[in-house]
C-alpha cells in the first residue's frame, strides 16, 4: 500500500518550556526509569509466580493467562487516562498520584485468598504502573534533542530490565525460601521508595496551561485531550503502527512474563529455581538488547524493513519453541529471543517521524496503550488456546507458542499491507 503523510492532524499550540540543564534532566529521567523499573517487575512475575499460584489457588492455563493478562489490560486502558492527565497536570503530579494505587494492588495481592482477590490486585497494580513507561518517553522527548530520542529510549528500556531480572531467580529464590506472597510485599516496598525518589527529584519546569488543539485559546479539557488522541485515527498510517505495536514487545512479555517458568517446570521437568536461572539468562540477554537496536537504528525506509523482518524472525523462533519439545532448543531459543527482542524499540523513532512535534505526545500515548492491550490480548489467547489444547490433542505450550506466532505474523502482514508514514530514506 501507498504510505500516507503525516502532516494531515491538526496541529495543536506546542507550550514554550524552560530548558533543563544536563545533569537536572539525567537525574530526573534515573528516578522516572526507577518506577518504570517496578513496571518491568510486576509484569513479568507470573512466569515465576505461576507455577506455586496455580498450585496453591488451583488456578488453569486460562486463569492464569487471564491473571497475567489483567495487568496489561489495566495498564494499556488507562494509557487514554493518563495521556490526559500529562497534558493537564504534567509528569510529576501525574505520576506521584497513580504509583500508589500498585503498592495497594502489590499489598492486597501479597494477602490474596482467592482468584478474585487476586485479580483485583492485578488490576490496580496495572493501573499504579500506567504511566511508568509514559512519563519516560515523553520526558525524554520534552527535554533531550531528537537526534537522542530512539537511543534513550533504548536505553531506559535497557536499564529497566533491571525489574525484569529480579523477577527471575531471585524470586525463585524468595519464593523458595518463603512463598509468593513475599514476592508481591518486597515489589510493593520497592515501589514505594520508587515513589519516594520521583517526589524528590523530578521537578519539571512550569509551563503554560495547555489550550484547544484549535488554538483559540480555551484552556484544554479532559474532553477534547481525548478527542485529540482519537483524531490520530483520522490519519491512515495509524492503525499499521498501531496492529504492529499490539504484537511486538507483547510476544517478549508473554514468553518472559506467562509461559517460560511452567513450560520449564511442566515439559521438561525443570525446578522453580533452574527455571528461574534460564529467565535470568533470557532477561540478561534482552537487558542490551533495547540500547543496542537503538544505536543501529538505520532510520526511514530501512527501519520499516528491519520492524519487519525482526517480526517474522520472531515469530519463527516462537513457532520452533512450540513445535521441538526439546529442553536446549527451548533453552536455547528463549535466550535468543532476549537478544532479540529490543527490536521493538525501532518503533519509538517511526513514531517520532510519523507524527508532527505538535501531536507527538498523543502519539506515544496510544502507541503504549496499544502495546499493552497488545500484551493483554495475547497472554489471555495464547491462555485460551493453552487449555483448549487437550481437546484438539495438542500439548498446552504448543498450542499457547503457536498461537503466539500467529498473532506476531498477524501484526506485521498488517503494518505491511496498511499505509505507512512518509519517512526518509535511511
Amino acid at each position: 500500500m501507498p504510505p500516507s503523510t503525516a502532516t494531515e492532524a491538526a496541529p495543536d499550540i506546542a507550550p514554550a518550556r524552560a530548558p533543563l540543564n544536563e545533569r537536572a534532566a539525567w537525574a530526573m529521567l534515573l528516578a522516572l526509569t526507577s518506577g518504570f523499573t517496578l513496571s518491568q517487575s510486576f509484569r513479568t512475575v507470573a512466569a515465576i509466580m505461576g507455577p506455586p499460584l496455580a498450585g496453591e489457588l488451583h488456578l488453569s492455563p486460562q486463569q492464569l493467562g487471564l491473571w497475567a493478562a489483567a495487568f496489561h489490560f489495566a495498564f494499556g486502558l488507562m494509557q487514554i487516562v493518563m495521556g490526559v492527565s500529562l497534558d493537564l497536570f504534567g509528569v510529576r503530579r501525574t505520576i506521584l498520584t497513580a504509583f500508589p494505587i500498585a503498592v495497594a494492588g502489590a499489598l492486597l495481592s501479597s494477602q490474596a485468598s482467592s482468584y478474585g482477590t487476586l485479580m483485583v490486585g492485578q488490576m490496580l497494580i496495572g493501573t499504579g504502573c500506567a504511566p511508568a513507561f509514559l512519563v519516560c518517553t515523553l520526558f525524554i522527548s520534552r527535554h533531550f534533542s531528537a537526534q537522542r530520542f530512539t537511543a534513550l529510549s533504548g536505553l531506559v528500556m535497557s536499564v529497566s530490565s533491571i525489574g525484569v531480572l529480579a523477577t527471575a531467580t531471585p524470586l525463585a529464590w524468595l519464593i523458595e525460601a518463603s512463598s509468593w506472597r513475599w514476592g508481591f510485599g518486597v515489589l510493593g516496598a520497592g515501589s514505594m521508595l520508587a515513589w519516594l525518589a520521583i517526589w524528590w527529584l523530578v521537578h519539571e519546569p512550569a509551563t503554560p496551561a495547555p489550550h484547544h488543539p484549535q488554538g483559540d485559546g480555551a484552556r484544554a479539557t479532559p474532553w477534547t485531550a481525548l478527542k485529540g488522541l482519537l483524531a490520530l485515527f483520522k490519519l491512515p498510517h495509524t492503525l499499521g503502527l498501531v496492529a504492529y505495536a499490539a504484537v511486538a514487545y507483547a510476544g517478549f512479555i508473554t514468553l518472559r512474563g506467562l509461559w517460560l517458568g511452567p513450560l520449564l517446570v511442566e515439559r521438561h521437568g525443570f525446578t522453580l529455581v533452574q527455571s528461574g536461572n534460564v529467565a535470568l539468562a533470557m532477561t540478561l540477554a534482552s537487558m542490551a538488547s533495547p540500547a543496542l537496536f537503538g544505536r543501529l537504528d538505520p532510520g526511514g525506509a530501512r527501519r520499516i524493513a528491519w520492524l519487519l523482518g525482526f517480526a517474522v524472525l520472531a515469530a519463527g523462533m516462537v513457532g520452533v519453541m512450540g513445535l521441538v519439545q526439546v529442553a536446549w532448543v527451548d533453552v536455547a531459543l528463549a535466550i535468543g529471543y532476549g537478544l532479540l527482542s529490543g527490536y521493538g524499540v525501532l518503533q519509538y523513532g517511526y513514531v517520532r517521524e510519523a507524527y508532527p512535534e505538535a501531536v507527538r505526545g498523543r502519539a506515544l500515548s496510544l502507541f503504549t496503550m496499544a502495546m499493552f492491550l497488545g500484551i493483554s490480548l495475547m497472554q489471555w489467547v495464547s491462555g485460551l488456546a493453552a487449555s483448549l489444547a487437550p481437546r484438539w490433542g495438542m500439548e498446552p505450550f504448543t498450542a499457547a507458542l503457536l498461537t503466539m506466532s500467529a498473532l506476531l505474523l498477524a501484526g506485521a502482514l498488517a503494518f505491511w499491507k496498511l499505509p505507512r508514514a512518509v519517512v526518509a530514506h535511511g
